[in-house]
């Protein structure tokens, strides 16, 4: 969390550059928790509520993991990007800077509701689901092959230090028997660039508004492979089976609705060519959450995390080529 009495000085002379904030105003700001890899606040001005991020160059886990700063460039630019192609789809960018910083328009959570939260209490809804996969592959479908966002989102290395080093390549180290195929996947990951990926849909990321899904915190923005993206959300849903067991039944329902809603809007490639990706990568993922750098905080007892073990290795060692065998080996998994 930023430290509001030593850190807000500059977010507040540049809420003053751009306008947002009068010269002699003194507005009150709350620093959010929650930021693992951005100082963020939300600042009360006269005006109204406002959003102010600033990229961290080491992000708040136990494992050192630095990434590039400059990612809060890309991360607005993904907003403005997506928000062109889909109405809604982020908040709106109010004011930026090059010093790291820009200001978002703040949701009330009144309104609009963390998924994560509405997952966690059960509230479980397929058709939501199927609303994100097809908001995701509008984007993707709307910035296929096109140079110009490549030349945009030429962020390989802050992918390679977000997402493919401390999620493959870290579980790698920890599995020598699995590494071939981890650093496999890793390497296919970086080499396809065919459209804008988000880079972390996960629940924590996205609101649930009166207009449908919201996505936040597009830190990891890049021109690569839009399987990524379906492969890390449906991951999450997986992993929610073992974090509210009662509801796993509708977890599955929403993985099929969000895969579905999906792969019926690739029109830029083969969609059984994205699928296969997408169904070979999301064994690395799933491994990833439990072994790698950023495991999720929710999973704490041994004996679940051998459950995503053993799924994950029967699947990394015989890659399916369709999403149904990953849920066919999950739901044995949990069966069992």
């Amino acid at each position: 969390m930023p430290d509001t009495a030593t850190g807000f000085a500059p977010v507040l002379a540049f809420l003053r550059r751009s306008g947002l904030a009068a010269p002699g105003e003194q507005p009150c700001a709350i620093a959010l928790a929650g930021g693992v890899s951005s100082d963020i606040w939300r600042v009360e001005l006269r005006a109204g509520p406002v959003c102010v991020k600033r990229a961290l160059p080491r992000l708040r886990v136990a494992q050192l993991w630095e990434a590039p700063v400059e990612r809060n460039l890309y991360e607005r630019r993904w907003i403005e990007t997506a928000a062109a192609i889909v109405p809604g789809i982020a908040p709106r960018v109010l004011a930026h800077d090059d010093a790291g910083f820009f200001a978002m328009e703040f949701l009330d959570p009144a309104r609009f509701a963390l998924w994560k939260t509405e997952l966690r209490a059960g509230r479980v809804d397929p058709a939501f689901a199927a609303a994100l996969g097809e908001r995701i592959a509008r984007v993707h479908a709307a910035t296929a092959r096109r140079a110009d966002l490549a030349r945009a989102f030429d962020t390989d290395a802050s992918f390679q230090a977000l997402r493919l080093e401390p999620y493959l390549l870290a579980t790698a180290s920890a599995h020598p028997d699995l590494a071939p195929a981890l650093n496999a996947l890793a390497a296919r990951t970086a080499d396809t660039k065919l459209a804008l990926v988000h880079g972390d849909v996960s629940p924590k990321n996205i609101l649930a508004g009166p207009d449908g899904p919201v996505l936040l915190d597009a830190e990891c923005a890049w021109y690569g492979d839009p399987a990524f993206d379906l492969a890390f959300c449906l991951n999450h849903l997986l992993l929610k089976c073992l974090w509210v067991p009662a509801a796993a039944p509708d977890f599955v329902a929403c993985f099929e609705a969000l895969a579905r809603a999906y792969l019926e809007r690739v029109d830029w490639e083969p969609a059984a060519a994205l699928e296969a990706r997408a169904a070979s990568l999301l064994p690395g993922l799933l491994l990833a959450r439990v072994d790698g750098k950023s495991p999720v905080e929710y999973l704490t007892e041994t004996a679940a995390k051998e459950r995503v073990r053993r799924c994950a290795r029967a699947l990394l060692l015989d890659p399916p080529a369709r999403l149904a065998p990953v849920l066919k080996g999950w739901r044995r998994e949990l069966a069992t």
